[in-house]
This record gives C-alpha cells, sequence and structure tokens, in this order.
C-alpha cells in the first residue's frame, strides 16, 4: 500500500499557479482567503471556493472544445 499523499501536484512548479486559481476563486465568491493557513473558514466557504474552481475548470474545457 502507498502512503503518497493524492494532492502532490505532478510539476511542483504548478504550485504558484495553482494558487493563484484559488484566489482568483475565492475573490469571485467573497471568501477572503489569505497565504497559508485558512482553517478558520468554514465549510460552506471552503466548499464554495473548490465549487469554483470545478465550476471555471468545466468551463475552460468547454471552450476548448468547440
Amino acid at each position: 500500500m502507498s502512503t503518497k499523499s493524492s494532492n502532490n501536484l505532478v510539476n511542483p512548479a504548478a504550485r504558484e499557479a495553482m494558487d493563484k486559481f484559488k484566489m482568483e476563486a475565492a475573490s469571485e465568491v467573497g471568501v477572503n482567503l489569505k497565504n497559508g493557513y485558512n482553517g478558520d473558514l468554514t465549510s460552506r466557504q471552503a466548499g464554495s471556493v473548490g465549487g469554483q474552481m470545478v465550476r471555471k475548470m468545466i468551463e475552460a474545457y468547454e471552450n476548448g472544445l468547440q
């Protein structure tokens, strides 16, 4: 059994881009994220950020198909 975490990025240089993407999504839904630990967010706030990220990724994929 592997103990490797599933949230590791394949390309470590992508970390900065993902952090920027997360900050953009958070600002779009009105959640104030800060660099580093954001454990004070409610589940609803964290979920809205993740949901916005997924919506944006789906939209980008669909636009690429056209």
